[in-house]
């Protein structure tokens, strides 16, 4: 459960460096990144799976390059599926950029906060 929280918390962390970083890529506050991060959690546990199942031809023909495609698509799907515009993502570039961005830096948190456990 503690690693559930510290995960949850390190990406709505994610999301709000990233939205600092990426133009087109914006969060409301920082309750509206946790509300993000869940969702964001629930598109890539349930739709995501599909997606990639249904792309993998074209992954497999594209070296996996079309997987930074598929990241961006769920990151604009999480974020129409946000309430309120509490997360917005302006265009296609601006979430691939922004999905690029969010994966790199919570990998980063995501490191420290299990050397901290």
């Amino acid at each position: 459960m503690k690693n559930f929280l510290f995960t949850w918390l390190g990406t709505a962390v994610a999301l709000v460096i990233t939205a600092n970083i990426v133009p087109g890529f914006s969060i409301k506050s920082f309750v509206a990144a946790l509300v993000a991060a869940i969702i964001i959690g629930l598109v890539n546990a349930f739709i995501r799976p599909i997606l990639s199942f249904l792309a993998f031809p074209i992954t497999l023909l594209t070296f996996g390059l079309f997987t930074f495609v598929l990241n961006a698509l769920t990151l604009l799907l999480a974020s129409a599926l946000t309430p309120r515009n509490l997360f917005e993502i302006q265009n296609f570039w601006s979430a691939l950029l922004g999905s690029i961005v969010l994966a790199i830096v919570s990998s980063v948190i995501n490191y420290f906060l299990r050397v901290v456990d």
